[in-house]
């Protein structure tokens, strides 16, 4: 049924894709420009190393109005963490701590969401109603998260069809883990509150590739308007992926776009080969309703290993544990992802449900690596009562850690008899994942008392349409029709000096390649030397583009023009070259003949160029190459003469 071995991830086509029933949709996370946090007037973008004060809280569940618990509340509350927040005073007030009521919601954030549901051409809604998220992880310390849909229904155009946004929504950022090493969580809360927009699209993209292009377009809309962040922590990926008879996990913190697609591939070839370990456990008679595993404390038995880890449990004097998968021989060596096998899922239970994060946290009987002698596995194999065709895991820890580990273990083996557990699972820099908690569902959301429901009014849309600006794609559309270089129009798009380019085209007449060059490349090219581009502004490209289709200056003059602004530091219309007349053109190319008559050349066909570099030094600025070219061009019977 799982014939399909996935291949290395170049080797892999759309086709194959396909045929395991490749599905993924997204999950942005994007905070938005405000000078104020989303429901307390603390102020936003202010990031501190320094902290004044340390709050500790531990976390519990709470019950759902229809009386129930969320299976991600009660994962949390298994790892007995103490949830540290740092303090900075000037940051932070007690409304975050949960110790005053909230504000109301921050109107300009609120219409920045607006205006970006707008441009994903979503239906707002009439009433915002705001509610509350539960977390139990110590992100926020209130245990919840406000948050509120207001637009649905949207969509984005992606090649030949249309990409489905299911909602949108407006939220309070959560807090800045620092650490998490046992059974402590260091968080600073500097980010908290700061408002953020959710973008959910529909599991729509068939490769791993189209998830990434999918979230460029997104990415791009967003910085479009010039009112989100930037920077690193700024926007955040959650990716969800399927495959054929898999569930749908959801990547966390994606930490760049650039890392979807291998990230992407790998969440599929583990759910694949997780399925085809389902179809292997079933061919051994292993089912979930017969699958069997024993544990069995073997602290005496391990006196004096010579495995370091095992060795500093016995110094410590921690438990040390065995846990026997009846029928499970070999199969902890089973590939999931990349260089990844599926004693990795069993070693991210008990790293996170039981605090046990030291690596490694576990060793197993069918691993090929060195760790613990023959002898000393036939020894815990003998009280374990394993027999070949069974699995011996060891997990060593504290008492009550060591009893957590134990039954993670084996729920962990048991679900792979089920196939494909749902879970949040985060992402890790070279490409595959790792379990970080049970996919919440939707029991963990609640209303929220504190906070009356806000009238969406027309007039307050056509306010924000007033400054909203035109969709990515259709001035990506525009630019290409008008010949713009390819490496150009994806920064122009989103360029703060749009209209600006759409002024110069459509007014004054600037041709478009120029102006794009000189609003986007010039500025980097500058830069790229070192200068500081910072005085450069709308009111100077302005001023350059509209004096260039006035023939005040030629083209190739500007960016000169934009090297002299920055030196002198200052921009007065004296910075710009007086225009030479036809006199002073003659003169300076008559000198330049007479400069190089006596000049031998080995391909005389250069005197040409020659003479334009000459003349082009002397005259930079106030006329263009163009003119020059064509008199230079009208005297070339002359410069044969001369030489």
């Amino acid at each position: 049924m799982y014939d399909f071995i996935f291949k290395s991830f170049r080797e892999m086509t759309p086709e194959d894709y396909h045929q395991v029933g490749f599905k993924s949709g997204l999950e942005i996370h994007q905070q938005l420009l405000t000078e104020k946090k989303l429901f307390c007037r603390c102020p936003a973008g202010h990031y501190s190393k320094d902290f004044d004060a340390e709050i500790l809280r531990h976390m519990r569940p709470t019950l759902s109005e229809m009386g129930v618990y969320d299976g991600t509340a009660l994962m949390e509350f298994k790892t007995k963490k103490d949830i540290i927040y740092l303090i900075n005073r000037n940051t932070v007030c007690t409304y975050e701590m949960d110790d005053t009521p909230p504000f109301l919601m921050n109107d300009d954030a609120l219409d920045i969401a607006l205006g970006i549901g707008m441009l994903f051409n979503c239906n707002i809604v009439d009433e915002l109603h705001i509610a509350r998220k539960q977390y139990l992880d110590g992100s926020i310390p209130t245990g919840f998260q406000r948050t509120a849909i207001y637009a649905l229904d949207g969509w984005i155009p992606y090649k030949d069809k249309k990409v489905k946004i299911v909602q949108m929504s407006i939220e309070e950022d959560s807090c800045r883990e620092v650490s998490d090493i046992g059974h402590q969580r260091y968080y600073k809360t500097d980010r908290l509150g700061m408002p953020l927009i959710e973008t959910v699209t529909e599991p729509a993209m068939k490769t791993p590739f189209e998830v990434a292009e999918v979230a460029w377009i997104l990415s791009n809309t967003v910085r479009s308007t010039h009112k989100v962040r930037r920077g690193i922590g700024a926007a955040r990926e959650d990716v969800n992926v399927s495959v054929k008879d898999g569930t749908r996990i959801e990547i966390k913190g994606v930490p760049k776009i650039s890392l979807i697609p291998l990230l992407t591939y790998n969440e599929a070839m583990r759910q694949w080969n997780l399925l085809r370990l389902k179809e292997e456990l079933k061919k051994r008679g292993i089912i979930e309703e017969t699958f069997k595993a024993e544990s069995f404390d073997i602290t005496k038995i391990v006196r004096k290993p010579s495995y370091a880890p095992l060795r500093n449990a016995v110094e410590k004097g921690y438990r040390i544990k065995s846990v026997v998968l009846k029928g499970f021989a070999g199969l902890l060596r089973w590939q999931t992802q990349t260089d990844t096998y599926f004693s990795k899922e069993i070693s991210d239970r008990v790293r996170v449900i039981a605090c046990l994060t030291s690596i490694p946290n576990i060793i197993h009987s069918d691993s090929k690596g060195d760790n613990i002698p023959s002898a000393d596995w036939t020894a815990v194999k003998k009280i374990s009562n394993a027999s070949e065709n069974d699995s011996v895991v060891i997990v060593w820890g504290s008492e009550e850690d060591s009893n957590t580990a134990v039954k993670e273990i084996i729920i962990r083996a048991r679900e792979a008899a089920i196939g494909v557990p749902s879970e949040t699972r985060q992402a890790i820099s070279d490409g595959t994942n790792g379990f970080e908690r049970i996919l919440p569902g939707a029991d963990r959301m609640y209303p929220d008392t504190d906070l009356p429901p806000m009238r969406i009014v027309q007039d307050r849309l056509n306010k924000i349409k007033t400054w909203i600006p035109e969709q990515f794609w259709v001035r990506q559309l525009w630019y290409k029709e008008l010949g713009i270089p390819e490496d150009i129009i994806p920064e122009l798009c989103i360029s703060r000096y749009a209209l600006l380019f759409k002024k110069a085209v459509k007014d004054w007449n600037v041709n478009p390649t120029s102006v794009a060059v000189f609003l986007i490349q010039y500025p980097k090219r500058l830069k790229k030397k070192g200068s500081n581009i910072s005085i450069l502004n709308e009111d100077i490209f302005s001023y350059l583009l509209k004096s260039c289709s006035e023939g005040k200056i030629p083209r190739d003059a500007v960016l000169s023009i934009m090297k002299n602004i920055i030196e002198s530091g200052q921009f007065t219309e004296d910075i710009i070259p007086t225009p030479a007349n036809e006199k002073e053109i003659n003169e300076v190319i008559s000198k330049s003949l007479e400069q190089i008559k006596n000049t031998s050349l080995i391909d005389e066909s250069n005197k040409e160029i020659l003479l334009m570099g000459i003349i082009m030094n002397k005259l930079r600025g106030r006329v263009s190459a163009v003119t020059i070219a064509g008199m230079v061009g009208f005297r070339n019977k002359r410069i044969g003469n001369v030489g």
